[in-house]
């Protein structure tokens, strides 16, 4: 008698797989970093115009709508350089799945385009209108100017639903990964409202980096105090989350205590990029000091290494603990 065969059929010499799990590179986290800033600035600037009732003063602040619309672009290109099949990324588009996280987000993404284009056109001085029409093709003039008096006559709408698409833009960047549920780092309620207000505290960050009246940048700063002291509430309990379950959510949060993220984690995110920060605007808000450069800076660093440090470690985490 011939002795039985038998084949097994594993995925394990996959370079992707072994040594760990890495699916996703520097792509996915820069996209995440940048989809969080622009939803942070979806949400600011309608709250400041709303909160002070008149449309932004200066010039580089009126035109902070159409820089999202640029950085949200270079988010979507990175993501478009991490598909393997690129010429299928208008199949996105053809139909919409309640039950998918990827669908939400094409069609959230979609919205973000014309809501951050009808905030800038309507935020745009009477000089900045005449320039830009002296300067697209004449057969435009007609259909920018119908833009401009639809912005202006909705302007409370185009608000409010900037302001709105912001929110879910932002809690889409962290419910992605929350959803993946063999990723045991990655599955977790927090992780929406986590990148949520990492998003704002980022948006509030760029916004202090650029010229505003003494009034706009205090409250800028209160905000993202709120933003900050939020962040790291969730990330404790996060933390605590993760310490607390089972074995292989015990193994995943040993990545970010006492793992080989852990220096980044701490240094960069939780100490330079929130502790620190949220210990200068505390300052500068009570003794009304000076504003300065170190605290944004530090919160923009913070929030890309937040993405990176859980997007890395998080592909090494597993139902069964850490990925030999």
């Amino acid at each position: 008698m011939q002795p039985e065969i038998l084949e097994i059929v594993s995925g394990r010499g996959n370079p992707g797989i072994d040594p760990t799990m890495h699916i996703w590179g520097w792509e996915v986290p820069v996209y995440l970093f940048l989809g969080g800033l622009v939803a942070g600035l979806m949400v600011l600037l309608p709250a400041l115009e709303l909160r002070g009732g008149r449309r932004p003063g200066r010039g580089l602040s009126r035109l902070m709508p159409f820089a999202a619309v640029g950085l949200v672009s270079l988010g979507m290109g990175a993501l478009f350089l991490d598909l393997e099949n690129k010429l299928h990324v208008f199949r996105f588009y053809l139909a919409f799945k309640p039950t998918s996280p990827m669908s939400w987000g094409s069609w959230i993404l979609l919205l973000v385009y014309p809501a951050l284009l009808l905030l800038g056109l309507g935020s745009m001085a009477s000089s900045q209108r005449q320039w830009l029409k002296e300067h697209v093709p004449a057969p435009l003039t007609g259909l920018l100017q119908r833009a401009f008096d639809a912005a202006d006559r909705a302007r409370t709408a185009v608000l409010w639903t900037t302001g709105a698409t912001g929110l879910a833009l932002g809690a889409y960047t962290g419910l992605l990964l929350g959803t993946l549920v063999a990723r045991p780092l990655w599955n977790s309620a927090l992780l929406g409202p986590l990148f949520l207000v990492s998003g704002i505290s980022t948006g509030a960050a760029l916004l202090l980096l650029t010229p505003m009246s003494a009034e706009e940048h205090r409250t800028l700063t209160r905000w993202d105090v709120v933003a900050i002291t939020t962040e790291l509430a969730l990330l404790a309990l996060l933390l605590v989350d993760l310490a607390g379950g089972g074995a292989s959510s015990s193994a995943a949060g040993s990545a970010l205590l006492g793992g080989a993220y852990t220096p980044t984690f701490w240094a960069l995110v939780v100490v330079g990029g929130l502790a620190v920060p949220l210990l200068l605007d505390t300052v500068e808000l009570r003794r009304r000091l000076p504003a300065t450069l170190y605290s944004p800076v530090l919160v923009l660093i913070g929030g890309l290494a937040l993405r990176w440090v859980l997007v890395a470690a998080g592909q090494q985490s597993s139902l069964g603990g850490l990925i030999p």
